[in-house]
């Protein structure tokens, strides 16, 4: 880790670094505000070591309190995150997992760029970080660009970092599109009561193949096997994401048939209104409304997400960066933040 080689080198006792951290969690904007760290440490950190992974390009805001803001890492990738803000008070961060995703379902924008690379625990967590300077912040989700089993590693790390933020486990979910690999060592390594998601968005495998290339990999059967096995390991419930696409996934049979593939014990289902990012459209209130009273009369647990950021395309689903972005300026490595 940088900083903790910087305050080696010169020095200073082991409990610095952790002055330091607890400032930068609290939304500290800089070396500046730590007052219990000498000043001159101070001054030399600023020029030796970078504030965060993370560079901000712009900011994008929503009547509804939203907030999209579009960073480059040290290496010129994108990333995207999303900060939600509710009438109830409770302020989520949504972020990225990876700069782009590999995986290019057909109805997600981030699947439209190209795919960069991993993100590191810090790039994730500095997308946090970037927020809890704005607030306090309480509830996490790992559903921006990427997929999070594809970099599990640094996903568990960072979910456990998270607790330091003031965002406990049971107030973060990771999402996945069914990437068992990743999915049995989330459910076997991760102790903290972290929530699972998965983005399922059709009951059978053959329409699931057409929306989301990764179901021929991993059929509904085996991805439904591991959700089990977490729900049986956890006894938590996962939450099923199935977005509504207009004449594609959202007929009643549709509803029918997810009714009698999911479990009631072991899952709950967030119907999504879908964010136009191309080749769908999306169905209509009426029809969603259609969709939850099949799920409803079959006991199956459901709900309809509230849609934030649509016209800042920060919504589920829009996070997607196709333009050349302005080069970062130079500045020392900065891949690990405080």
């Amino acid at each position: 880790m940088l900083l903790e080689s910087a305050l080696k080198e010169r020095g200073e006792p082991v409990y610095r670094a952790r002055q330091i951290w607890e400032w930068t969690t609290r939304g500290a904007g800089g070396y500046a505000e730590m007052t219990n760290v000498p000043a001159r440490l101070r001054a030399e950190l600023r020029e030796l070591v970078p504030f965060s992974t993370l560079r901000v390009v712009e900011e994008a805001h929503a009547k509804d309190g939203t907030v999209k803001t579009l960073f480059t890492t040290h290496d010129r990738h994108a990333v995207e995150a999303v900060l939600m803000r509710y009438r109830d008070g409770r302020r989520s961060v949504c972020v990225s997992s990876q700069s782009g995703c590999p995986l290019t379902c057909r109805f997600c924008a981030t699947g439209s760029m190209a795919f960069g690379r991993n993100l590191t625990c810090w790039e994730i967590l500095d997308q946090v970080l970037h927020f809890r300077r704005t607030g306090v912040l309480d509830h996490c989700v790992f559903m921006g660009m990427g997929e999070p089993m594809l970099n599990v590693d640094e996903v568990l790390t960072a979910c456990r970092r998270l607790t330091d933020i003031g965002i406990t486990p049971r107030r973060t979910a990771v999402s996945t599109v069914g990437w068992i690999p990743g999915m049995r060592r989330f459910a076997e390594e991760l102790d903290e009561p972290v929530k699972l998601a998965l983005s399922l968005h059709a009951p059978d495998d053959e329409l699931r193949a057409q929306l989301m290339p990764v179901n021929e990999r991993y059929p509904l059967h085996d991805v439904l096997a591991a959700c089990a096995a977490y729900h049986n390991r956890r006894r938590r419930k996962v939450f099923v994401e199935y977005v509504m696409l207009a004449g594609v996934n959202d007929e009643p049979a549709h509803a029918s048939a997810l009714a009698a593939l999911l479990d009631r014990a072991i899952y709950k289902v967030n119907l999504i209104p879908y964010n136009p990012t191309g080749d769908f459209e999306g169905s209509t209130r009426e029809r969603i409304a259609e969709f939850k009273s099949v799920l409803d009369a079959a006991r199956l647990p459901a709900t309809v997400r509230l849609t934030r950021g649509r016209e800042i395309d920060a919504a589920c689903g829009q996070l997607a960066v196709l333009r050349r972005l302005p080069s970062p300026r130079p500045e020392p490595d900065s891949r690990r933040s405080p």
